[in-house]
């Protein structure tokens, strides 16, 4: 990326809208009537399509941002025709103005809007819309967004000081095509649209100040006159396959410099106009946003298909704009757009058109958006995603210091929640603007609308004190899942022998409710189970119950460490050989670290073979961060490229995998099931202490991919990503 010597004081600045008009002119009135001012049927389906926007507002402080908001498709919930909310994570939005673009993967255009915006329950942003329209597709094309992510380009060194100056900002502009850019008018409004530009979408002037191209466009111009009255200017920009996010605010300024524009010229052809920006602020965050949503990766992307169309979208508006404004050729528009196959033939004819003006700017090797076919879900479906929406319908206090959360899935009621008993789900939220996940075992029986997850309180755990304290019904999180293999054999009807401790009764409990509630299933069930004193047994009360409708079946053993002392290999073997066991009989162990050792030894001395004793080892944490600078990540499989990805500051290496559209081995994301081992061949990473990788797993430079940050820029080998198995 070339740096210009250009002093920025000395240019000619515009400051009246008749020199700006004189140079861009004025919008059509039919690019003015696009706009409606409610949420129709089209707008509703691009927010339940959508998986990210673009977002500008003003915080608490007054300071104005743009970032990515979402993660899943339809993360923006509909209330009314004129009302939607999403969480916007970090900085509070402050009452006011917002601003934003809706994304969906593979398409072109995006949807616009704008409003006001204020505070809901639980954390969440509500924004009261003013007018929404289809945004062409321009600044889409010119950046090549959904294209494969190019190769990581070195930038030219960095200024010497200044907020440019910054870790990694100067090789980020460098590879960044696209961005969001987010102004403000007089009147209360705000104003958020789409940047794109073949290679470098906001070149580097010096230390704090950026120089963006205003090329040609609708004319419509909102971005320009709102800065005649308001220089405050934020925003956010991608670079395709990173999941991190460059946040710039600043003020701008608009320039006709000649000298300048010239160098931004393509095949001969300036822009019309530029924007100057005096940096205040620069900095590259992880994006959880932009992090789930995979924006590159063909296995989760809206295919053509599936996607709304927004051509026929756009039409509707404009339908809509002209009935509004009483004109007559309303009815018009909507009899031609109701033709059968219209709204094809109109996509092909905005795409030529798109194309031909852009090359007649200069860009030579533009083409119009394709979606990724494969993947692709069948026509007027949302894309499945891997995190599942869900929402708490109920909490049951079961101990003082244990509740279990009763989920739902928050689009489909009735959709129910399949796994093996006793496996688990990582439950994802937002705390405190941060994205927490943790691993729950699920005490529910599989196949029914509700999943149990039962929390113990760990005292200052994040997650376990935010259920208890903060988490209450209508509340909404998101569950991936189900993962690991602390599970029976499907279809088995032989004896289950569970000792457990604690909390370790949850995986048990699923497996006993889904044992008991089968007519067809057979087979007898003993459970040992260690509680600290009766107030503190989990399930008590529905424990007693199972036993005494089903005394044949099932029968429980209670030690109360209160009373009888802590459990130990004596008293587990005296109970295990008391039993009228099975020469078939899966044993199943979970609880403390020190109870499963010493469970698997007596159960091993008295002759249980390792293929029928399992247990649970919920080992994993959150990543191990060292790291503050962005690290590239090499992935190959038996030595040859599967890919290239960039790992963000705090960010692991499975997240970048992911976003980059790698094929990455992974499970619970939270290193307890091991499914995302893969082998370091290069450079160095860091990851928690403790995880469920063996020591000769570990010396054979095996990690687990998402809880490990680099140090150093490191090559992966995702060959054999066996896991070690939670047995």
């Amino acid at each position: 990326m070339q740096q210009y010597t250009f002093e920025p004081d000395s240019m000619h600045r515009l400051s009246r809208v008749d020199e700006v008009e004189a140079v861009v002119g004025r919008p059509a009135a039919i690019v003015m009537k696009k706009q409606i001012s409610v949420l129709d049927a089209g707008c509703r389906s691009v927010l339940a399509h959508s998986p990210v926007a673009a977002c500008g507002y003003q915080d608490t402080d007054g300071t104005v941002r743009t970032t990515f908001v979402g993660g899943t498709p339809g993360f923006a919930r509909v209330h009314s025709a004129r009302r939607f909310s999403f969480s916007v994570p970090g900085a509070s939005v402050a009452s006011g103005p917002v601003s934003l673009f809706f994304l969906l993967p593979g398409v072109g255009e995006v949807l616009r809007v704008n409003g006001t915006a204020s505070a809901l329950k639980g954390g969440e942003t509500a924004v009261d819309i003013s007018e929404a329209y289809v945004h062409c597709a321009q600044a889409v094309i010119r950046a090549g967004l959904w294209e494969p992510p190019a190769p990581l380009r070195p930038a030219e060194p960095a200024p010497d000081r200044g907020p440019l100056a910054g870790p990694g900002i100067s090789d980020f502009l460098a590879a960044s095509p696209f961005l969001a850019l987010s102004t403000w008018d007089t009147e209360g409004g705000g104003d958020t649209s789409p940047r794109g530009e073949r290679q470098t979408v906001a070149r580097i002037l010096n230390g704090r100040t950026l120089v963006l191209a205003d090329r040609k466009g609708n004319r419509r111009a909102d971005t320009l006159h709102n800065l005649l009255h308001d220089d405050r200017l934020a925003l956010a920009a991608l670079v395709p396959g990173r999941s991190g996010v460059l946040h710039i605010h600043g003020r701008a300024a608009i320039t006709d410099d000649a000298a300048l524009l010239e160098t931004l010229a393509l095949r001969g052809v300036p822009p019309n106009l530029a924007l100057l920006i005096d940096v205040e602020y620069a900095k590259i965050r992880s994006n959880d946003a932009v992090s789930r949503a995979r924006l590159w990766n063909p296995d989760v992307r809206s295919g053509r298909d599936s996607a709304p169309d927004m051509m026929a979208l756009g039409g509707a508006h404009l339908a809509a704009g002209a009935a509004e404004s009483g004109r007559a050729s309303a009815w018009l528009i909507k009899l031609i757009t109701a033709i059968p196959g219209m709204s094809r033939l109109m996509r092909k004819v905005a795409d030529r058109a798109y194309v031909s003006g852009l090359r007649k700017e200069g860009y030579d090797d533009v083409r119009a958006p394709t979606a990724a076919r494969r993947g692709a879900t069948p026509h007027g479906q949302v894309p499945q995603s891997p995190l599942r929406p869900v929402r708490i319908c109920e909490i049951r206090q079961e101990t003082s210091s244990t509740r279990t959360l009763v989920l739902e899935d928050s689009a489909d009621e009735t959709n129910p929640f399949h796994f093996h008993p006793g496996q688990f789900f990582t439950l994802v939220t937002d705390i405190a603007g941060h994205p927490v996940r943790r691993a729950y075992s699920a005490s529910s029986a599989p196949g029914t609308t509700r999943l149990e997850l039962t929390v113990k309180h760990v005292e200052g755990g994040r997650f376990s004190t935010h259920a208890h304290r903060d988490l209450h019904p209508g509340d909404r999180l998101a569950v991936r899942g189900p993962s690991g293999a602390f599970h029976a054999p499907p279809q088995t009807t032989e004896q289950l022998v569970l000792i457990a401790a604690g909390s370790g009764i949850t995986p048990m409990m699923s497996m006993i409710r889904a044992r008991l509630s089968d007519p067809a299933s057979a087979g007898r069930i003993d459970l040992l189970y260690s509680s600290r004193s009766p107030e503190e047994i989990i399930f008590s009360d529905e424990l007693t119950r199972m036993e005494k409708d089903h005394p044949d079946r099932l029968a429980v053993t209670h030690v109360l460490t209160s009373r009888d002392g802590r459990l130990d290999a004596e008293g587990i073997r005296r109970w295990v050989t008391a039993l009228p066991l099975t020469d078939s009989a899966h044993h199943f162990v979970c609880g403390p670290e020190a109870l499963m050792d010493t469970a698997r030894d007596v159960l091993r001395q008295l002759g249980v073979p390792d293929e029928h004793m399992y247990q649970e080892r919920f080992s994993g944490g959150a990543p191990a961060v060292t790291t503050q600078a962005p690290r590239a990540m090499r992935v190959e499989k038996d030595g040859s490229l599967v890919g290239v990805a960039v790992v963000e500051p705090g960010q692991s290496l499975l997240d970048a995998g992911l976003a980059a559209g790698l094929p990455m081995p992974y499970s619970c994301t939270v290193g307890t099931c091991g499914a995302c081992m893969v082998r370091v061949s290069s450079g160095e990473v860091t990851q928690p202490e403790h995880t469920c990788l063996t020591r000769k797993q570990k010396a054979d430079g095996r990690v687990l991919a998402c809880v490990s940050c680099p140090l150093s820029e490191v090559t992966l080998d995702i060959a054999d990503p066996t896991p070690p198995g939670p047995r």
